[in-house]
């Protein structure tokens, strides 16, 4: 565990955020989150009914009713969290194709046009040799 992340756990207790919760922002085991709460004099709070707090930092996030709710603090901390949890992005624009070449499957993201695997693949196909000649 990072001096980052047990700083942020501590922060993450002080404002009333549970073990999973903790667990599932910074990536590590529910156990692991507790036990170094316990050793640490963290354990045993629980957070304030109704507190919305942000998913990256734990502090807290003021709601304005009748709209969905806000998950962060600002967008420095939205960005911060989605970068470091890539795989919960929903990536919608990924496309398969077989390369007209050497016949493989590859997949692109975002380039729905794209034809070759590779640029290797490209030259070679379309100029009938590899890229170092």
């Amino acid at each position: 565990m990072t001096e980052d992340q047990k700083s942020r756990i501590k922060t993450l207790r002080e404002n009333g955020v549970g073990y999973v919760r903790i667990a599932q922002t910074l990536g590590l085991s529910q156990n692991t989150v507790s036990s170094y709460c316990r050793r640490n004099g963290l354990a045993g709070t629980k957070p304030p009914a109704g507190q919305h707090l942000c998913r990256y930092c734990g502090c807290p996030v003021e709601q304005t009713k009748g709209r969905k709710e806000k998950k962060f603090c600002s967008d420095s901390c939205r960005m911060k969290w989605w970068n470091s949890h890539l795989d919960k992005v929903n990536r919608k624009a990924n496309y398969e194709f077989i390369c007209p070449h050497c016949k493989k499957t590859f997949t692109a993201y975002g380039n729905s046009n794209r034809k070759y695997c590779s640029h290797e693949c490209y030259v070679a196909d379309r100029f009938g040799g590899g890229a170092d000649e």
